[in-house]
């Protein structure tokens, strides 16, 4: 984002940015003042040294002049096609005159993205060739704030209830965070008040102080002061985690031990969920801070009154300058495949790369964006908050949505930018007429994961404005934007928009969970209007870095051998549609997981937190659709290990512990035995995927599509069999909201 409504998989985002090159790099953080200006003057032949070598960069002056010509050059043809194609196709071949009507949409998103990326490549040039002192000369967050603060320093940019802040004092609160964070490494002022140094002060606590590059997991609400942590960690040379707020118990212990986290900053209004935690968590070595000054149990220190003690002056920007562009500086969690969710990787690269998001989607500084969705997940924290960084403009945060609050609110802020997912829009068409959603400014809303019935809807109501649908990954190095406004679509299969972002659509096996293969090894593309898997070439420009914990954990999500021998795509795990006009349109997600209230479920965790029920034999988990709401609910069937009997009571206990509430199963089916022969199916595969059989060793997870094809093929029939109620106000077979 990028899914963030259909989605599914590892952490399916919509939205992802733009590519832009890597190459920035910055030298080891030297002691005492002598060492800094002696590191000042040795990082600067080492920048002119970096543009040297810098495979994408390549050397400025000449790459600036063939992106210059390859850019006017293109213009000059494309200018030629429009003149003289129109004319010969719709002679020789009548039926791609409808595509040609796109054909200047295409062109103008084309020649923006190229302006975006040269742009990007300029602010990256400029931050390694500033002064290592200052806070240019830090990270793409840490330059990208101190630029706006000393250009925009009384331009508000976030809005959080009645709480204001501008770009000058966001500078300054992340300034004491990152000072904050600075003293828990063992850095402070040398003796003589002057120079900044390394000093081996300890912490008051067990855990031991912080080193440059460790990993510090936050878990907030979306609240400034999120913010202002997350700042001050990338300004201070430390790994930020984003932890989802509602995990508790095992999940949580498990997303800590995977990202290798030194520190926790917990919210105080999470103490009381947290406290049987507590001991495991202290037994992890674990820094604990708390955000908030209401009362600690012991050993949790109060992390927000250490950082308004500290000077909000700026902060060194060679603390944070990165080795590499590529370097990990982010981790975000995802829903993982097989089980428990995973850390994905996230680059100095696409933190730079998602600041052109807002402006690919043709929002501008003075725009007032309404940000409502978690700042977990990339969508509110990548796309939103550094997408709005990227323009300079002012985000109205809210920590949850109100959909009978949410006119008010953009009556009040002036907000002409809603960045949305689907349920959102649903929950909004789904409310009573109100004054307030007449006479707004907003023009734009831009998200993922909107159905075309609701999308429809949404303007009608409360129109004239424009909807952006996109798609992308938190992990992915894909992403398309739907810039045309056309209904139902995801984004644009043309050959201009591949040629800035490329990806393919290949031939996929439902049945095997495979891509088919030719005769002679390699993918096949699909025909317009045949679903296809959806794969991106990996390159240095657009990367996957995977997961931590280790590459074994993203071998999944690497085809090698696509369309040539040592070629190497990301699987997106997503099936897409590419119609006779090139538009994209979601069809189907891969792997055993399912999207439910805006969040990933991953089928094979929510079973093993049930199976270690101990009346509980068999389980199997899959996601079934519900008519009038977005995604898939979760139903479990179950098979009672004799003598036992259902303990409700009991269940719904375990469940509550041990999942977060988006992964409770909605729906429990109680069966004599879950059959894992074909016999039983093989009727319905042939009628729902005609001359396909399944593979023995794909067979549970063919037996879960099929069922869950099933229920969406006779949905009365599968609610009455349930025996749910059906409700008067939506028709037999509906089940209540």
């Amino acid at each position: 984002m990028h899914r963030a409504e259909r989605g599914g998989g590892e952490g399916r985002e919509f939205g992802a940015a733009p590519h832009a090159p890597p190459g920035l790099g910055s030298p080891p953080v030297e002691k005492g003042e002598g060492r800094v200006l002696a590191h000042a003057r040795s990082r600067e032949g080492e920048v002119s040294e970096q543009k040297r070598a810098a495979p994408v960069f390549e050397r400025e002056p000449r790459g600036r002049a063939r992106d210059q010509g390859t850019m006017a050059a293109l213009l000059l043809l494309l200018l030629l096609l429009l003149l003289l194609l129109p004319p010969l196709l719709l002679l020789r071949k009548p039926h791609l005159w409808p595509g040609l009507r796109w054909l200047p949409a295409d062109l103008a998103f084309a020649v923006r993205a190229l302006r975006c990326k040269r742009a990007l490549r300029a602010r990256a040039l400029a931050a390694a060739a500033a002064d290592p002192r200052g806070p240019e000369g830090g990270c793409s967050l840490a330059w990208r704030l101190a630029e706006l603060a000393r250009q925009r320093p009384a331009h508000i940019f976030l809005v959080h209830g009645p709480r204001s802040f501008s770009y000058a004092e966001a500078e300054r609160e992340s300034n004491r965070a990152a000072r904050a964070f600075l003293r828990a490494r063992g850095w402070g002022a040398g003796p003589s008040g002057g120079a900044e140094t390394e000093q081996a002060a300890g912490v008051a606590g067990a855990a031991a102080p912080l080193a440059p590059g460790d990993t510090v997991a936050l878990l907030l609400p979306a609240c400034p002061e999120f913010l202002w942590l997350w700042f001050g960690l990338a300004k201070a040379g430390l790994r930020t985690a984003f932890v989802p707020a509602a995990l508790r118990r095992g999940p949580l212990l498990h997303c800590l031990r995977s990202c290798g986290a030194r520190a926790l900053v917990l919210a105080p209004e999470f103490l009381e969920s947290l406290e049987p935690d507590l001991p495991a968590l202290r037994a992890m070595g674990l820094c604990l801070w708390a955000a908030g000054p209401e009362a600690h149990p012991a050993g949790i220190r109060d992390l927000l009154a250490e950082a308004s003690a500290e000077a909000d002056g700026p902060v060194p920007g060679y603390l944070s300058a990165p080795q590499s562009i590529m370097d990990t500086c982010l981790y975000i969690f995802t829903s993982g495949t097989t089980g428990l969710p995973k850390a994905a990787q996230i680059s100095h690269l696409k933190i730079l790369q998602c600041q052109a998001f807002y402006q690919l989607c043709g929002a501008h500084q003075e725009d007032v964006i309404y940000l409502a969705l978690p700042l977990y997940h990339m969508s509110g924290s990548l796309l939103g908050i550094v997408g709005c960084l990227g323009i300079g403009a002012t985000v109205v945060l809210k920590s949850k949505f109100s959909a009978s609050q949410f006119w008010e609110d953009c009556q009040q802020h002036g907000v002409t930018v809603f960045q949305y997912i689907g349920e959102l829009c649903r929950y909004l068409v789904n409310q009573p007429p109100s004054t307030a959603e007449h006479g707004h400014k907003v023009r734009l809303a831009v998200g993922s994961g909107l159905r075309p019935d609701t999308w429809e809807r949404f303007v009608r109501r409360f129109g004239p404005l424009r909807v952006l649908e996109t798609y992308g990954l938190t992990e992915g190095n894909v992403a398309t934007f739907n810039y045309t406004g056309q209904l139902g679509a995801v984004g644009r299969a043309s050959w201009l928009y591949k040629h800035v972002f490329p990806f393919s659509l290949i031939r996929y096996d439902v049945t095997t969970g495979e891509p088919i293969r030719d005769t002679q090894g390699h993918c096949v593309a699909t025909c317009p209007g045949e679903p296809g898997l959806l794969v991106a070439p990996v390159s240095q420009q657009s990367p996957f870095l995977g997961y931590a914990g280790g590459p074994e954990l993203g071998q999944g999500k690497l085809l090698k051998g696509v369309f040539q021998a040592g070629d190497v795509f990301f699987n997106t795990g997503d099936l897409l549609v590419c119609d006779d006009q090139g538009f994209l349109r979601f069809h189907d997600r891969t792997g055993d997981t399912f999207r439910w209230k805006g969040e990933n479920v991953a089928t094979t965790e929510v079973a093993e937190a049930l199976e270690s029920l101990d009346f509980l034999q068999e389980v199997n988990v899959y996601g079934v659709t519900v008519p009038g709401h977005e995604g898939r609910a979760g139903m479990a069937a179950l098979v009672l290990r004799p003598p036992h009997s259902l303990d409700l009571v009991q269940l719904y206990a375990h469940v509550s512990e041990n999942l977060p509430p988006y992964a409770w199963p909605r729906f429990l089916r109680l069966q004599g035995r879950i059959c894992l022969s074909s016999a039983p199916f093989d009727a319905l595969l042939r009628s729902l995927w005609p001359r396909r059989r399944p593979s023995s060793s794909r067979r549970c997870g063919w037996q879960r599509r099929a069922l869950t094809q099933a229920h969406c093929l006779t949905p009365s029939m599968f609610w009455t069999s349930l025996g749910v109620p059906t409700c008067p106000s939506h028709g037999p077979g509906t089940v209540p909201s």
